[in-house]
């Protein structure tokens, strides 16, 4: 089957590919969105435990912030479609927004089917074509695109917006066929790996507390006994390791997976300092003075934690509390202040919220998110070398760099 020619094709109706597709539509530019799922945005409303945490209601130096690998091509795409632009685009379109913890921006309703409901609308109305099928190649004519072949045929276009995600959630169709495209056209491609992922340990003691929530501590990564990340949350104990908030985002600094060594330490009591937690020791000591050890750090941590901290502590568990010295009372401090979680790995890519790696961002003008390359190759989002921490980043890379490749083409 031989499709009329169109000026854009776009692959993939996620986040990005959706906003590139509208935001050439409103431009007159003939638009075909390729999506071989029943429903674009597929990924999008699952996101945020279906909820959509879709930006970060701050600047754009924070967002660079919160973006481990190479920020700075994004500037000029922050610049043009900052977070600011985002609420004010949706809340423009229909769709009320709140911000919570964290600078976190949601849609008022809690739920993320709003979100792509908003985005498929607004595509719908511009005169996007939604054709459900899955691209197979692009094919370029003296250096320049010429075409789309597809499960259902063959698309001449004038342009191709690559906007097919990462390779996490490949139920949704992140399959990382847009990888395969970037490399048959000459692109180089960073391996993906996983971000924002659990991680997998080799002590245990976290098997022994599966299921086990920590609030209010602080969590610090080391790689090669370097600390690389620090901050306060929430995180939980798993049958394989750690997941939760903390561990998620201290995973986006793991860039060395393989090559370094990487280990966690747990402050259990943030909130005091050594000095003062010894304070808070003796006194627990005193009341519980005729106790058994093991009796004695009920006040202290929680139920499942305390068999584990006993041991590592290397105090017997019979020991009265009264008969405990100095030293042991000071290993047991220290303890507290840096549980140790040594690191083995991450949970698989399909366990991944996000995926690192991608096309190699200085073979893409970040002005126009086109391919140095080939004429007429637009990439946007997850396929790009680019992912950030926890926050609302990620989703707003993927709706400035789809802005700006849909605002571009035909442009150049």
């Amino acid at each position: 089957m031989e499709f009329e020619s169109t000026e854009l094709v776009v692959i993939g109706g996620g986040p990005a590919g959706m906003m590139c597709a509208f935001q050439a539509a409103k431009r007159g530019i003939g638009v075909i969105l390729l999506e071989p799922n029943e429903k674009l945005g597929r990924k999008l409303r699952i996101t945020g435990k279906g909820r959509c945490n879709l930006t970060n209601n701050c600047d754009i130096k924070t967002v660079m912030a919160n973006i481990p690998g190479d920020g700075r091509f994004l500037y000029s795409a922050l610049n043009r479609f900052s977070p600011a632009d985002v609420m004010a685009f949706f809340q423009e379109n229909g769709l009320p927004l709140k911000t919570e913890r964290g600078n976190r921006v949601f849609p008022q309703s809690d739920n993320a089917n709003d979100v792509a409901d908003c985005m498929v609308s607004l595509c719908r109305k511009a005169g996007v074509r939604f054709v459900k099928s899955a691209a197979k190649q692009i094919i370029t004519e003296n250096g320049a695109v010429a075409g789309v072949t597809t499960g259902e045929g063959y698309i001449p276009c004038r342009a191709a917006a690559v906007c097919t995600g990462g390779m996490s959630y490949p139920l949704t169709g992140s399959t990382g066929a847009g990888y395969r495209f970037a490399e048959q056209l000459g692109h180089s491609v960073t391996p993906p790996r996983p971000s924002l992922v659990p991680l997998e340990s080799g002590d245990a003691y976290c098997a022994e507390m599966q299921g086990f929530s920590l609030k209010n501590v602080t969590l610090s990564l080391f790689e090669n006994d370097k600390r690389i990340y620090r901050e306060l949350g929430e995180m939980l104990f798993t049958h394989f390791g750690v997941s939760g908030p903390l561990v998620l985002t201290a995973s986006a600094h793991m860039r060395n997976i393989g090559s370094a060594s990487y280990r966690l330490e747990i402050d259990l009591k943030p909130g005091l300092d050594e000095k003062k937690l010894d304070a808070r020791l003796l006194r627990d000591f005193e009341k519980y003075a005729n106790k058994e050890f093991k009796n004695a750090l009920g006040d202290l941590l929680g139920h499942a934690m305390i068999p584990v901290v006993i041991r590592l502590s290397g105090i017997p568990e019979d020991t009265r509390v009264n008969s405990i010295t100095r030293e042991q009372r000071l290993r047991l401090l220290h303890l507290l202040k840096a549980f140790p979680v040594q690191i083995t790995g991450t949970r698989p890519l399909d366990e991944a919220i996000v995926t690192a790696g991608g096309v190699h961002t200085k073979e893409v003008n970040p002005r126009s998110m086109q391919s140095k390359l080939v004429s007429g190759l637009y990439f946007a989002g997850e396929i790009l070398d680019l992912d950030a921490y926890t926050g609302g980043f990620n989703l707003q890379i993927a709706w400035s760099t789809g802005y700006v490749a849909g605002n571009s083409i035909g442009e150049e």
